[in-house]
């Protein structure tokens, strides 16, 4: 039973810090979860949709993602490099622990998948000032 109340905290934890701050006009929807063959680490596969202008403001996660932009264009501003901009198709790797932030720079709705490698029981993102 504590396996499942783990992941159902953790779960809620993850719903809570998406829900939190500038992320109210995220859409976001969970597609995957699942546990690694690495003891203690599972992926997490979400979509997330951005309206015209919206900026998913600086946060960062317990571990890797690796976004693929579905739609729109969007700037990624990762601390310690310079901006970029990405559009349908193109690929961008976060670093575990590297403050980031994602600004909708289109005219129309953008969308990403964010596929996160992160340890069990963590909140899937910390937002930063």
């Amino acid at each position: 039973m504590q396996p499942v109340r783990s992941t159902v905290c953790g779960l809620l934890a993850i719903v809570a810090a998406l829900v939190g701050t500038s992320a109210q006009a995220d859409k976001r929807a969970q597609l995957s979860q699942n546990d690694l063959s690495i003891p203690g680490w599972q992926e997490v596969q979400m979509r997330v949709d951005l309206d015209p202008g919206h900026i998913a403001a600086n946060h960062r996660h317990p571990g890797e993602e690796i976004i693929y932009v579905v739609e729109g264009t969007i700037e990624y501003d990762l601390e310690g490099k310079p901006p970029v901009t990405l559009k349908q198709g193109d690929v961008l790797f976060v670093p575990k622990g590297v403050v980031h932030s994602a600004k909708n720079v289109g005219k129309t709705n953008a969308a990403e998948i964010g596929t996160y490698v992160v340890p069990k029981g963590q909140p899937l993102l910390e937002w930063v000032k």
